[in-house]
């Protein structure tokens, strides 16, 4: 295999007025936000064109509406050139975007599920009892032993990139976990601005309630692999990504693992599809030779329509 890999973005990635330039310029990406709209009964397209902040950021609508934006550029992309990918990936919430696109899920299905997601997730602890902190400049294994030494539960959550990784847990065993990494030289550690202790197995009861809604949720086997967050695996069976996707909700987000794996099989230039660029700042960071392009409104359509290497791949 040798191509290009789709990937699509998570939670955080999401900012007022997201897919807005789309919308405006291309019919198919409000056929896209009139869709999921229609199936979550939430006006999409206004919660992202106007916010407000505070509402786009709540658990329960940012995870339909990243999905949605980021659906909305994938189709663009789509109609617009010929490119299509070798394999898809996501980061957390953006792994059901890739689903989606890959052709897993229908988006009738996946925005309402986005939503449900989102709400299990901020129900399952409640507010204040969990965090989560980004930890810079300190390697897994020691960041694991500070983990294990404090009272209460903290765990790695997201395995990002060389010298990121997010850990999750206990409010009180996150802020400790803080205080240690600073003491013992890492480069930064700061709680982010999350709602729950995502990716920890303080999310075991959204996990129950997620298991039951896939069960009964009709999911298609994808002809375009993907590289799953929770094994960095390929999967493409609808019994696979099921279990890939329960246990992501309390398993750690292996992202640059995954990374690792699309380029190991033949992957050679990366896409990130959908708001912001948290992902193509991380590709670039486990591989600084990685081609990478994003494509989130009309003028980075334009770059990736006028880039040699991808109309060769």
């Amino acid at each position: 295999m040798s191509g290009v890999g789709f990937v699509f973005p998570g939670q955080g990635s999401q900012s007022v007025g997201m897919g807005e330039d789309l919308v405006q310029n291309f019919p198919a990406a409000r056929l896209v936000y009139e869709e999921a709209s229609d199936a979550t009964g939430m006006n999409l397209l206004r919660l992202c064109k106007e916010g407000p902040a505070e509402e786009l950021n709540r658990t329960e609508v940012t995870q339909p509406a990243i999905l949605t934006a980021s659906m909305a550029a994938y189709r663009v992309l789509s109609s617009e050139t010929e490119l299509r990918p070798a394999m898809v990936a996501g980061h957390s919430l953006g792994e059901y975007t890739a689903l989606t696109a890959a052709g897993g899920f229908e988006l009738c299905h996946a925005a309402p599920l986005a939503r449900r997601r989102g709400r299990f997730m901020q129900e399952a602890v409640p507010e204040g009892q969990g965090a989560m902190a980004a930890v810079l400049g300190m390697e897994l294994n020691a960041l694991e032993a500070i983990c294990r030494e404090v009272d209460g539960l903290a765990v790695p959550a997201n395995l990002n990139c060389p010298g990121q990784i997010v850990i999750s847990g206990e409010t009180a065993a996150v802020e400790a976990v803080i205080g240690l990494v600073r003491e013992r030289g890492g480069k930064r550690a700061v709680l982010l601005p999350v709602s729950g202790p995502f990716h920890s197995p303080l999310m075991e009861p959204a996990a129950e309630r997620l298991q039951a809604v896939l069960a009964a949720l009709p999911i298609a086997e994808i002809a375009v692999p993907l590289v799953n967050n929770a094994d960095a695996e390929t999967v493409r069976t609808p019994a696979q990504i099921r279990e890939g996707l329960v246990r992501q909700l309390t398993a750690p987000v292996r992202w640059e693992a995954g990374v690792r794996r699309m380029q190991a099989e033949g992957v050679v230039s990366f896409i990130e599809i959908g708001p912001g660029r948290v992902l193509s700042n991380m590709i670039r960071r486990i591989d600084r030779e990685a081609q990478v392009w994003h494509m989130a409104d009309t003028e980075s359509l334009k770059a990736i329509q006028k880039a040699p290497v991808l109309r060769e791949v």
